[in-house]
């Protein structure tokens, strides 16, 4: 195997970027890091997205298709599969599972009154479609031998974070997919699949959460490194994707500056808001 040129970690390499709304989406910087690196992407995201307009400037960038997808409809994610394939004209290297959304969140339910036809929707979009993704790539052979699956997570998953709502349990499904469909990928195809646990970032997905700007600045202040950003994170991601990181799969990497190992920061106790 030749040696990809320095900033071609990518090259020759195929992959569907998910989840990418506008430029504050971490899908957004991922697509941009992966065509700086080499890759050839197709995007997607369901008809809202598409019909707000901004993909298509990423699109433009990245010179990529796009593909509308409501992944809770297993029949247009096998569609997807089917259409990347033929795009591309043949399996593909990698795919970024950046879809997420609290319908509960949306409608200001709190967790302990939530309706759980929104949490099934919830739960449906943000979780369950990486299964569905998967399944559907699995079944088509869609992915090359030591291809590369990130799906983007949170520490929510593992701690409680109120204003996070049903999304910690989304994202606790969501790694948990991950290990499961991990191994199965990994013993018959040499695929790889792993989630990335990223720091707060400010979204719009983001801007629902109660009080999000001062847990922002508070998991800043704890984090040694302080909060990673979307640029950062997409630089680690393309390494995910990359044949730098073969035999790494069926792990929650944390990506997030130290916050989920430190239990207290002197930024925080300087606050003196503990007593």
């Amino acid at each position: 195997m030749s040696k990809a040129k320095s900033g071609q970690l990518l090259k020759g390499k195929t992959g569907i970027i998910l989840g990418a709304l506008n430029e504050q989406s971490l899908a957004w910087h991922i697509a941009l890091q992966c065509k700086q690196e080499g890759a050839r992407i197709l995007l997607s995201n369901n008809r809202v997205a598409l019909r707000l307009g901004w993909i298509h400037e990423l699109a433009a960038l990245t010179a990529a298709p796009v593909v509308c997808t409501d992944m809770a409809d297993m029949a247009q994610v096998e569609q997807l599969i089917d259409d990347a394939m033929e795009h591309f004209g043949g399996k593909i290297d990698f795919i970024l599972h950046g879809a997420a959304m609290s319908y509960n969140i949306r409608k200001q339910n709190p967790y302990t009154d939530l309706d759980h036809i929104l949490q099934q929707k919830t739960m449906n979009v943000s979780a369950l479609s990486l299964h569905k993704l998967l399944q559907a790539a699995f079944q088509k052979n869609a992915i090359n031998e030591w291809g590369s699956v990130v799906a983007l997570t949170f520490a929510a998953a593992q701690r409680v974070f109120p204003g996070y709502n049903e999304m910690g349990d989304a994202k606790a499904l969501l790694e948990s997919i991950a290990r499961s469909f991990g191994y199965y990928y990994g013993k018959t195809h040499k695929v790889r699949i792993n989630t990335i646990s990223q720091s707060p970032v400010k979204t719009i997905a983001g801007d629902v959460i109660d009080n999000f700007d001062r847990f922002f600045h508070y998991t800043d202040q704890v984090s040694p490194l302080g909060n990673a950003p979307a640029a950062a994170l997409a630089k680690f991601c393309v390494t995910l994707f990359s044949d730098y990181t073969r035999y790494l799969t069926m792990q929650n990497i944390f990506h997030d500056g130290g916050f989920s190992m430190t239990g207290i920061s002197d930024d925080i106790e300087a606050l003196n808001t503990i007593k």
